[in-house]
């Protein structure tokens, strides 16, 4: 990492569409599009001189990141005009069997249900943009699996769900947020940089220290003067600073969350509200029976092993029993140490990203004994983290992406990106990375995680060139935070881009958003032991496909 100063100064359903319709239709693509030039171009951004091998840096978006316009594409509202009883309403909204009710259905067959979405004085809404979630329980069966929601357009949703247990099936739906809160959400991405910044600690050689702003662009530490910019050599990505009072930008050393700041009107406050988000709807639909078919109660999982660059269902499995199992792939159950432990043997995890996936190095480390963690005397909430099985041969890592981190004060030495991480492995059969990202960049608007993404990818396709044994897993993330500051609406998104970023590459994805949105339990961006249970069950089964 070099640093330096820079002086800057501040300075299926179209055809129902009536005109005005294909008018919005139309806006909405231009304004994506320059939205997309603006966000994406490298002139528009104020960054230092290119350097001699910009050329081919890696986080070029326009060729890494393809469709992104489809990608991050949700439908345009009016907005509610300052009426809150306009918006769409949980207790008013309405949902139905999409044909007549049926005795009994078969197993593996679907059941559809249309959704009429309508606002606080029960009117139905004329277009869509409200983000619903839909899923199928079994309480008994302790059974789950998501809904697919259909947005139409007009104020009309329709949900399909498979059915993949013999036995009582329930359906629930949930507003996540009005399509008007998703108005303010969707603002505050193309109006902000940022919804956050970060504090940077500098010491000088007497011990004296500053604390200036930091962020992911210069524009954001809101100061006139000089500022100090840093640049990871091995990911092209710079971080900014304000330049401290009397020290030099040299003298970082510590990095740490800061503010979270005010970014909506009292109004929009109103609508991003505890008692209008994430609701359960009425109940429009009493229970269905799935019969059983012939000798069996389940639809069963493929028979192909779990082996990475399969593609993907949707959904990407179900719960039964509490246990989770994959339509992609024939994924395995590991229910004791031992066979845990037979997995793993021989094996070096690295595990990179966020706290939802060092909850993984968490349950190895909890459920194995013999897997010991050693004292590396880091900051635990960043790492490095490490646990060893020796008698096996089974080695842990786990660390923290690097900026932009929401953390306690940790030092700088220890934040490490990925790109470097990644770069600094030889791969091999016995290698396994797992990468989880998505939760620390919902402050900020797409631009900023795609860039990311593009240089982890082609970090990711050069470990896989020179060792094509190495198994790389993606982590998506899980549903959970609810605020203007980190939305299940933003974590969509993050992760259409990382399907995106990784689409064509020999690696597994673990759905973490299906697997902490298909039972009804409490929503939390750190799920419990039975939803990690499962997605480390899922990980070992890519580890030991057989």
């Amino acid at each position: 990492m070099s640093n330096k100063e820079l002086q800057v100064s501040t300075g299926p359903y179209l055809r129902h569409f009536r005109w005005h319709k294909i008018l919005v239709v139309v806006l909405a693509i231009v304004f994506w599009v320059l939205y997309f030039r603006i966000f994406w171009s490298g002139n528009s951004d104020p960054w230092p001189p290119k350097s001699p091998s910009a050329d081919k840096d890696p986080t070029s978006l326009s060729l890494e990141l393809p469709n992104l316009i489809h990608l991050l594409y949700w439908p345009l509202t009016p907005g509610d005009g300052g009426d809150l009883l306009a918006s769409t309403s949980h207790k008013t909204s309405t949902y139905h069997l999409r044909g007549p009710a049926q005795d009994t259905y078969a197993l593996g067959s679907y059941l559809e249900v249309v959704l009429v979405a309508r606002d606080h004085r029960g009117r139905p809404k004329t277009h869509g943009g409200d983000l619903f979630q839909a899923r199928l329980l079994g309480p008994e069966l302790r059974a789950g699996v998501p809904g697919d929601v259909q947005d139409l357009e007009n104020g009309t949703y329709l949900l399909s769900f498979p059915l993949l247990w013999a036995g009582r099936a329930q359906v629930q739906v949930r507003l996540i947020h009005s399509s008007e809160a998703v108005g303010v959400l969707r603002r505050i991405w193309t109006e902000h940089w940022a919804t956050v910044d970060f504090i940077g600690y500098f010491r000088g050689p007497r011990g004296d220290e500053e604390s200036v702003s930091c962020n992911v662009n210069p524009l954001l530490i809101r100061e006139e003067k000089s500022f100090c910019y840093y640049k990871d050599e091995d990911s092209g990505e710079f971080w900014y600073c304000d330049q401290p009072p009397t020290l030099a930008c040299s003298m970082l050393v510590g990095h740490s969350v800061g503010h979270y700041w005010n970014v909506t009107t009292s109004h929009e406050e109103a609508l991003l509200a505890w008692n209008l988000t994430d609701k359960v709807l009425p109940q429009g639909i009493g229970p269905v029976h799935v019969a059983r078919n012939t000798s069996r109660s389940l639809v069963l999982s493929p028979a192909l092993p779990c082996y990475p660059g399969i593609s993907t269902p949707k959904p990407s499995g179900f719960y039964h029993q509490d246990v989770w199992h994959s339509l992609a792939c024939s994924n395995r159950p590991f229910p004791n140490v031992s066979s845990i432990l037979g997995c793993l043997a021989g094996h070096i995890i690295h595990m990179m990203g966020d706290s939802t996936l060092r909850q993984w190095w968490e349950y190895l480390r909890d459920t194995v004994p013999s897997l010991k963690p050693v004292d590396l005397h880091s900051i635990y909430q960043v790492g490095p983290l490490m646990a060893v099985e020796t008698t096996r041969g089974i080695v842990l890592h786990w660390r923290a992406h690097s900026w932009p981190l929401r953390s306690k004060r940790t030092p700088v030495a220890s934040l490490h990106s990925v790109v470097r991480e990644l770069g600094g492995l030889a791969g091999g059969p016995h290698t396994v990375v797992v990468l989880g990202l998505g939760a620390h960049f919902t402050t900020f608007p797409p631009s900023i995680f795609a860039r990311r993404l593009a240089g982890i990818r082609a970090a990711v396709m050069a470990l896989l060139e020179r060792e094509p044994r190495t198994l790389v897993v993606i982590k998506l993330a899980n549903t959970g935070y609810k605020s203007v500051y980190g939305s299940d609406w933003f974590t969509l998104h993050m992760n259409r881009l990382l399907r995106s970023a990784f689409a064509g590459l020999r690696v597994a994805f673990v759905d973490a958003w299906e697997m902490t949105s298909s039972l009804a339990l409490p929503d939390n961006i750190h799920p419990g032991k039975l939803i990690v249970s499962n997605e480390v069950n899922l990980l070992l089964s890519f580890i030991c496909p057989t």
